[in-house]
């Protein structure tokens, strides 16, 4: 399928991408923040749909995700012990915009995902601030997004090699309208010598096997009008693409895809007891299932070639796939 000009989940009008990159001494960390849109998003929500693959994880917020269909606060991907303050950011700005929450009005339910990047990160220094949290959120911009060693990002692996966030997005046409569908990934899964090349090459950068204990964080947005259930099928299809890529969603693993579209908001306070929902007929979803799987095997291909290599924790490396790319030409497999 056609990429968006852009090839990232910026091309979903409305959705902007920020980043806050921690780098120093044996920190390498982060905060990456997804906008839906740029209005309030405790007052108009997007619906979404969640699936969890495997659900070795501390996110916060997917329950209410599930269980209500809607978003109310930005996303925010961090490392797993900067979950709790990216959390309470996310509330505290929300109360800030909105003093009736938790008072004349609901709760707000801050959407937190992580991934373990302890293999580079010394994540016991607990690096992560609220004011790292808030960086990333002023940061978001619509356009190009930065990929590779940056954000959340910026200490994450994968299948050996270095890593981090990715993004891809595909177009569709439907009823003579065009419809986008981005993906951003935050890698960190994947044994070493497990990767699937496009080609149909493995590489290994050191001997294959070893438990998978990694994660990856997988976030769609579209512009398609769809409800939460039919959300939540298209987010399943992220496994697709992870699959593709020869991952096996191991016991260790936390691996979360989630869905959101910016067509049809939900308002928090309706004017009318009644409201129309806007979705796609059940008989054309194969379109943007197939794009969520496309964009999600690509967009974490372009996180693994995006990243430059980096020395881990207790001597490990984690070399660039692009390298291992510029070494191993494909006429070598091809002759």
């Amino acid at each position: 399928m056609p990429p968006g000009a852009l090839n990232a989940l910026c091309d979903v009008p409305g959705v902007t991408v920020g980043h806050r990159t921690i780098r120093r001494d044996a920190i390498a960390t982060g905060v990456t923040a997804i906008l839906p849109h740029g209005g309030d998003l405790f007052r108009e929500k997007v619906r979404a749909g969640v699936e969890v693959i495997n659900g070795f994880g501390k996110s916060v917020g997917l329950i209410q995700v599930r269980e209500l269909g809607t978003i109310e606060t930005p996303l925010l991907l961090t490392n797993t012990f900067g979950v709790s303050v990216c959390a309470d950011r996310l509330i505290r700005r929300g109360i800030v915009a909105n003093p009736a929450i938790g008072r004349a009005t609901s709760t707000i339910n801050p959407l937190v995902l992580e991934c373990n990047d302890g293999a580079i990160n010394d994540i016991q220094a607990f690096a992560v601030s609220g004011d790292d949290a808030d960086a990333a959120l002023a940061a978001a911009r619509p356009g190009p997004v930065t990929q590779g060693a940056v954000g959340a990002g910026t200490g994450m692996t994968a299948f050996g090699f270095k890593a981090g966030i990715g993004t891809a997005s595909r177009r569709m046409t439907l009823d003579g309208r065009t419809f986008t569908l981005g993906v951003l990934v935050l890698a960190n899964f994947g044994v070493s010598g497990d990767l699937v090349l496009p080609d149909g090459r493995r590489p290994s950068p050191r001997a294959p096997g070893g438990e998978e204990r990694g994660s990856v964080i997988v976030v769609m947005g579209t512009d398609l009008p769809l409800d939460d259930r039919q959300l939540t099928r298209v987010a399943r299809r992220g496994a697709a693409g992870l699959a593709r890529l020869g991952a096996f969603w191991g016991n260790g693993s936390g691996d979360i895809a989630l869905c959101f579209s910016t067509a049809d908001r939900v308002a928090h306070d309706p004017a009318t007891p009644f409201a129309p929902v806007m979705r796609i007929a059940e008989s054309l979803i194969d379109l943007p299932f197939r794009a969520a799987a496309e964009a999600t095997q690509e967009a974490v291909l372009n996180a693994l070639c995006a990243a430059p290599p980096m020395p881990g924790r207790d001597g490990a490396f984690f070399p660039s796939l692009t390298d291992w790319l510029r070494e191993h030409p494909i006429h070598e497999n091809l002759s």
